[in-house]
């Protein structure tokens, strides 16, 4: 591989320093598209909870009736 200079000037022989920036330059991208998919999952996790507390309280209220 190339020898390439890193911020400081310092020798990166290994040429992290420019696949860190490619890596953060596509991030954001690459994050926008699951964060679209797992929006279904998500719901289905919100009403679960959701009707287990329901169930949760019905069975205490029962109980104590």
């Amino acid at each position: 591989m190339a020898n390439t200079q890193g911020p400081q000037g310092t020798n990166d022989p290994a040429g992290s320093t420019q696949m860190f920036r490619a890596f953060v330059d596509e991030a954001p991208q690459a994050r926008q598209q699951p964060a679209a998919a797992s929006s279904g999952p998500r719901l289905g996790l919100i009403i679960g909870v959701v009707v287990a507390v329901a169930i949760v309280a019905a069975v205490a209220w029962l109980a104590l009736k």
